[in-house]
């Protein structure tokens, strides 16, 4: 691997400043992205789905205690042995305690696989 060139301190500054304006362009191109995911439409479920859980068979809402919003999350694990994808264990642990969620109606599921 080869270090970065050497150059003068105003060299160094004019390239630094033409990076942060690509910077703050991708920054404003990602805000507008997740803008346009949180206005994406929303679908109904309107299917009777049924589980069986430990107390026998019960229904989405009772799954989740009857809470209105629900986190999915499809947590990987590596090929190598029974350890978490780095990424999703980050992920996962910034969740932090699942009453953070419960309190704001929402409830959470994860499905696991194989990455």
């Amino acid at each position: 691997m080869s270090l970065p060139e050497v150059v003068s301190r105003d060299e160094w500054l004019a390239a630094r400043k033409e990076l942060l304006a690509k910077e703050k362009q991708f920054t404003r191109e990602r805000d507008a992205l997740n803008a346009d995911r949180r206005r994406l439409p929303m679908v109904e479920i309107d299917k009777d789905y049924v589980f069986e859980g430990p107390e026998g068979k019960v229904g989405l809402l009772d799954l989740f205690e009857g809470r209105r919003q629900l986190v999915v999350y499809h947590f990987m694990w590596l090929d190598d042995g029974d350890i978490g994808c780095p990424s999703c264990s980050a992920f996962v642990d910034q969740i932090g305690h699942l009453g953070h969620l419960n309190a704001r109606d929402t409830g959470s599921n994860h499905s696991t696989c194989t990455a």
